[in-house]
């Protein structure tokens, strides 16, 4: 139950297009209606969340561990709240794992005050081989999203943040924290992620067409090369020179990504990848990989947030790509130029690719699933040095015939 829209850039994870995708799969909600003395109902949510804790490891390397938060864990603690206490949800469950958050009220409207989350790595079934036993404590205030009393937040989208050592996931979400008139509201106040989806899904229906006129670069982006790592190990890998194309009010605006300027990171998930890239000077750029029929990986979806556009910020989203496909186990690589349309007034120019987001062994790329671009050019050098033979078969022939005739010539009878 999350619910920090304006994290710092490097925290922020605006992905809309996660929430049907890499919702963790085979996990219940939890559910809870708290009532007040008077059997009143006061506070109720409905809600899934799980926990991804990195820890270090008794030989100093480092390892991820994701906590699935059980349906049958414990509400004690959860209080509708008084005029001197606020209103909380408490979870408790496992071995030593609580969570928790505030809520606060306004006159006419109500806040998500403050997550707190603990663990214990002294638990040896989670954390078996923890360089440090004990409790760590981690927490963060939120309080941005306000909510009308009489309606009911919900946000179906994952929602991520990094507070600490720990990736915080929250999907589904349900609630209502001062319940007016014992009845829980019909009127739903929908989260920001979920009506940038709605309005994306709507505009990318149909196939997004690509600009009309196409810019030609200034000059050719820098191919940068970037990792994430699942605990020591590289879990996936990305080498590309990225442009970015904006078309707007019948003008263009076309900046390179500078890798010397851009921070990256991401996560590595199951069924799906995340590479975060974040350039100083123009914006964040987020791109989701994902399996499809269990043995092929491509490129899902992207999401960007620039302000190098006139001084002002520029978002868009596009969750309906099917880009970059190739085999698990294997990279794809495109050298030539290519593009991503992500909306009718944005794309993506490529050059130089190579990614592979899945089944990376040792750091190193596997071979590669070559672009269409790239095998069709592959494809026409052997014809054109055929080609190139048989012109100078034919050449050799020609010279050939003419020489004998002139040979034949010289030796007539007089």
């Amino acid at each position: 139950m999350l619910f920090r829209c304006c994290l710092p850039l490097h925290l922020h994870l605006p992905f809309t297009l996660l929430c049907l995708l890499m919702r963790p799969l085979g996990l219940n909600a939890l559910s809870l209606t708290l009532k007040d003395s008077n059997n009143a109902t006061c506070l109720y949510a409905q809600w899934k969340m799980n926990f991804t804790i990195e820890y270090e490891t008794a030989n100093n390397g480092l390892k991820n561990v994701t906590i699935q938060v059980p349906s049958s864990a414990s509400f004690s603690g959860s209080d509708c709240g008084t005029e001197e206490n606020v209103p909380q949800i408490a979870v408790q469950f496992g071995s030593g794992f609580f969570w928790s958050v505030n809520f606060t009220r306004a006159i006419s409207t109500y806040f998500i005050d403050f997550i707190s989350f603990s663990y214990d790595t002294s638990d040896n079934a989670t954390f078996p081989d923890a360089k440090e036993k004990g409790k760590i404590y981690t927490a963060f205030a939120v309080n941005d999203i306000e909510v009308p009393l009489d309606q009911l937040f919900k946000c179906c989208s994952l929602l991520m943040t990094k507070e600490g050592n720990v990736i915080h996931s929250y999907w589904d979400v349900l609630v209502q924290a001062f319940v007016q008139k014992n009845t829980i509201s019909t009127k739903e106040y929908v989260c920001g992620k979920d009506r940038l989806l709605s309005t994306v899904l709507a505009t990318t229906s149909s196939p997004v067409p690509l600009p009309t006129a196409k810019p030609i670069p200034k000059e050719k982006p820098h191919p940068g090369t970037y990792s994430v790592k699942n605990g020591s190990c590289i879990c996936l890998l990305a080498t590309m020179g990225l442009q970015l194309n904006i078309t707007k009010n019948k003008g263009t605006s076309l900046k390179n990504l500078n890798p010397n300027t851009t921070d990256y990171d991401g996560v590595c998930l199951k069924e799906s990848a995340l590479l975060w890239l974040n350039d100083s000077n123009l914006g964040f750029l987020e791109l989701l990989f994902a399996i499809k029929n269990g043995n092929r990986f491509y490129l899902k979806g992207v999401n960007v947030s620039l302000t190098f556009v006139n001084g002002s910020d520029f978002v868009a989203v596009n969750n309906n790509l099917n880009c970059w496909d190739a085999p698990i186990g294997s990279s794809y690589m495109c050298i030539k130029e290519d593009s991503i349309p992500v909306s009718d007034t944005f794309q993506i120019n490529t050059f130089d690719l190579r990614v592979q987001p899945f089944n990376v062994v040792e750091g190193k790329y596997s071979t590669a699933q070559e672009c269409f671009a790239d095998s069709d050019l592959n494809f026409l050098i052997p014809i054109a040095v055929g080609v190139a033979l048989g012109f100078l078969i034919i050449l050799v022939f020609i010279s050939y015939i003419i020489g004998r005739r002139k040979s034949h010539t010289g030796y007539q009878s007089v």
